[in-house]
């Protein structure tokens, strides 16, 4: 092999990925593999920590081998991340103590309620741009130390290490030699102030969780130990939290640019800068990367089940096999059909923070059937987005003029199309989809010197420009049954469930 490489490591919610990216930014292998989804009660979300260890060092080496890699053909690895999702092992034994908890998982919202009641609302928003919501990292590592037996003595002897998915790869790549996250990772966990750009004593205290247990922040784009490869040492030189990740691949670097992923769930960011926007409309404040030890903010609205409705429809109702077969079932939908999909699986988040609404279709009748309930499956992504998008415009002031997409979902022209639609905006989609792995391949490459950040902007390649057909009169009736819809889907267990 003649041209150096990055290998980009794309830990996912549903699969883990190693993706090889060239000097043009172009995709030159992908290798994949799902694991295991638990639900052991319901509501709750767990994931089995070695699994997703074996499936993303396994994706690695079948990545290497079917390339027949090098360690000279390797610049740097770059790791990108689901977000929030808790991972608690021993320090010694290198073990984890229990399955980790998926960010999805809402095991912890009664003691989120129990906060806002405290009254901790306003000062953890101050602290940390987020939400009280059982979503985040805090909670569920509080849950563990709590309900898993023997972690409470373990933790404060010392013994225990937490961290989100990024930080467990990061140490088994290491052999355990670096324990570590990103400051886009770390603001995602309730424990983090993105103020002051540390952990934060305060909320420590409050979660009772022992510092000696949190791993290093560094920035996104620098040293994060190396990989042991066929005798050679590859640096780890970028980390950040998927959608974090993903807006970087989009090259959104200035104030008021924008994303929108469509993946598990479908995230909203748009890049505030060095200033942090504070939300009166239900969204986040988060960091978004840190470069040379400068923090860059932005706004993010988080929808929970986005391309994970999709694959209900495939596994759990077995619609079709291939959850690119969507489209196609969609297409052929009564035009009439007024069936709504709230695919509050896992409660609502932007802008509604609904954690004890739960899934639902509406209108149905006698001849709705697959493809009616296919077609809203769809645009229920679309009409998150829209309420997401009107939230982040009214808090910043910025009214977008395109909007730019990535994500496995998106690949759906259909999708696409409704997208562009319902937002009355031209929809901005990539050749590379991969976005969340582009963003770490590039944060890993800037570190090294692979590439410089003008090179970034040059290589993008659009795919398609997608253009709204529907008039707004259209949209609006459109809109009008998903907003009633939604709220008759909110609330929809009691709190003490």
């Amino acid at each position: 092999m003649t041209e150096k490489m990055i290998i980009a490591l794309d830990q996912g919610t549903t699969s883990s990925r190693a993706v090889l990216f060239n000097h043009d930014a172009d995709i030159v292998d992908v290798s994949q593999a799902e694991f295991t989804q638990h639900f052991p009660k319901p509501g709750w979300v767990e994931h089995d920590a070695s699994e997703i260890w074996d499936s993303q060092f396994g994706v690695l080496q079948q990545l290497v081998a079917n390339n027949q890699l090098r360690p000279d053909d390797i610049a740097a690895i770059g790791i990108t991340n689901q977000r929030e999702t808790v991972v608690v092992w021993n320090r010694r034994t290198g073990e984890p103590l229990c399955n980790a908890i998926v960010w999805q998982d809402r095991r912890t919202a009664a003691r989120c309620d129990e906060l806002e009641a405290s009254g901790w609302a306003d000062k953890i928003q101050a602290k940390t741009g987020l939400v009280i919501d059982a979503y985040f990292s805090g909670t569920k590592l509080e849950w563990i130390l709590n309900n898993v037996e023997g972690a409470r003595a373990q933790a404060e002897s010392g013994d225990l290490l937490f961290g989100t998915v990024d930080s467990w790869v990061i140490w088994k790549l290491t052999d355990g030699a670096v324990h570590a996250t990103d400051a886009s990772n770390a603001s995602r966990t309730l424990l983090f102030n993105i103020n002051t750009g540390d952990w934060d004593d305060e909320l420590l205290e409050l979660l009772s969780v022992p510092r000696s247990m949190l791993p290093e922040v560094r920035d996104s784009s620098g040293d994060f130990g190396s990989v042991s490869f066929q005798g050679a040492d590859v640096p780890i030189a970028g980390v950040a939290g998927d959608q974090q990740a993903a807006l970087f691949g989009q090259t959104c670097f200035s104030r008021g640019m924008a994303k929108n992923t469509y993946g598990t769930g479908c995230f909203m960011l748009m890049n505030t800068g060095s200033e942090r926007i504070d939300s009166h409309c239900g969204l986040l404040s988060t960091v978004a990367w840190r470069l040379q030890g400068k923090l860059t903010y932005a706004l993010e609205g988080s929808v929970f089940i986005a391309g994970a409705a999709v694959q209900w429809l495939r596994d759990e109702l077995e619609f079709f096999d291939n959850a690119s077969d969507s489209e196609a079932l969609a297409l052929q939908a009564n035009p009439e059909s007024d069936v709504v999909v709230v695919p509050a699986f896992a409660g609502l988040g932007a802008p509604h923070w609904d954690m004890y609404a739960r899934g639902a279709i509406f209108g149905l009748t006698r001849d709705s059937g697959r493809a009616e309930i296919a077609k809203a499956t769809l645009q229920s992504l679309a009409f998150q987005t829209f309420d997401v998008l009107q939230a982040m415009q009214q808090d910043s002031g910025i009214e977008m003029s395109a909007l730019n997409v990535d994500g496995g979902a998106i690949a759906n022209d259909f999708l696409a199309q409704f997208q562009a639609d319902v937002l009355q905006t031209p929809v901005i989609r990539p050749k590379v989809l991969e976005s969340t792995a582009l963003g770490a391949a590039y944060l890993a490459g800037l570190s090294v010197g692979y590439w410089q950040q003008a090179d970034l902007e040059r290589v993008r390649d659009i795919d398609k420009q997608f253009e709204p057909r529907s008039e707004h009169r259209e949209v609006a009736a459109l809109l009008k049954q998903w907003h009633k819809a939604v709220e008759r889907s909110k609330q929809w267990i009691d709190a003490d469930e």
